[in-house]
């Protein structure tokens, strides 16, 4: 019998419709236009409206998008996986609400958290339920409301966040198609750097944690932004490397949107062109698990099968990750 590979066999991308434009920020926060695009790339960002609504409801839409665009039903889902640091609520797990929002009756499902790079992780963790055969169809979701955790009085975080969803399906194959390889790595010590500090087991809620303001994205950027460039172009270099893959031999990049100084980085460490690479972060922002389905997602028209893409992502923990795709539609 030969291998079983997991491939992407769809793919569909949710923003709400609201757009939190940089000439808005400069109302709010003392920034400007130029000040934001010189250091991020980012002209505006799409962030959730309404009360009672949170990331099961980004994600919910994205899944009834794709079950939609792929003519699949709800019940024929084994197993979906959501990847957020934003999750609805400590538990139930964010995953479980967006298999009842999106009627996925069949499914199991749970929360991966693994910051920026957790929709990387949670691509190889599903590859793997569909590589021992145990599932067929399994639904992986990159979903976050970043606008929840986001400090709009502070003009260093507030620039750079917005939400969204994305989903995509993985089936098994006997091609020599799908997720092919991957890298991944952490670094707990990076915490330091990057983290919200009350909420959780060592700082839960109170007073004083409200008041001061410990429940918002906390975020030193020069040792973050040195680690990232480093870790993410490393990475992604190194999947080339250990698969035979020159330059020419790659379709696109796909990497997580948190900085367009970054991203250029990584492609350079890569020796790809500007051409090769997905970039949208000017229009969404850094969405955290929704930016790599959102570019898979807005490219889906210009992809064919066999094409090689490199996905690499670096966040908070630290993590990072690059995986080897080869498009299988």
């Amino acid at each position: 019998m030969s291998k079983l590979r997991a491939k992407i066999s769809g793919i569909h991308g949710w923003v709400p419709p609201y757009i939190l434009t940089n000439a808005e920020l400069e109302t709010m926060v003392e920034t400007s236009d130029e000040w934001i695009l010189s250091r991020t790339g980012i002209r505006e960002r799409h962030i959730l409206k309404g009360e009672g609504l949170g990331t099961s409801d980004l994600g919910a839409e994205a899944v009834k998008g794709l079950l939609e665009k792929t003519g699949i039903g709800p019940e024929e889902i084994d197993l979906l996986i959501c990847a957020t640091v934003t999750p609805d609520m400590m538990f139930p797990a964010t995953a479980n609400i967006i298999s009842d929002k999106a009627g996925l009756r069949n499914a199991f499902s749970f929360d991966l958290n693994a910051a920026c790079s957790g929709l990387l992780f949670a691509l190889i963790t599903a590859s793997k339920y569909v590589e021992t055969g145990m599932y067929k169809k399994v639904i992986v979701v990159g979903a976050d409301k970043m606008s929840s955790i986001t400090d709009y009085t502070n003009r260093e975080t507030c620039v750079l966040f917005g939400d969204a969803a994305g989903a995509l399906l993985l089936e098994p194959t006997e091609e020599e198609i799908g997720i092919m390889d991957a890298i991944t790595g952490t670094d707990g010590s990076g915490r330091v750097h990057l983290h919200m500090k009350a909420g959780g087991s060592v700082r839960p809620p109170s007073h004083e944690t409200v008041d001061a303001r410990e429940h918002y994205i906390y975020q030193e950027g020069q040792p973050v932004f040195k680690f990232a460039v480093t870790r993410m172009a490393d990475v992604s270099a190194e999947i080339m490397e250990r698969n035979n893959l020159a330059p020419a031999d790659i379709a696109y990049l796909v990497p997580h949107q948190a900085n367009l100084r970054i991203i250029d980085a990584t492609a350079r460490r890569m020796g790809v062109g500007k051409e090769k690479v997905m970039i949208n972060i000017d229009r969404y922002g850094n969405t955290t698990d929704a930016t790599i389905p959102l570019c898979l997602w807005e490219w889906e028209s210009k992809l064919k099968k066999g094409d090689n893409l490199i996905l690499a992502a670096f966040g908070g923990g630290f993590t990072w990750g690059s995986i080897w795709v080869k498009w299988a539609y």
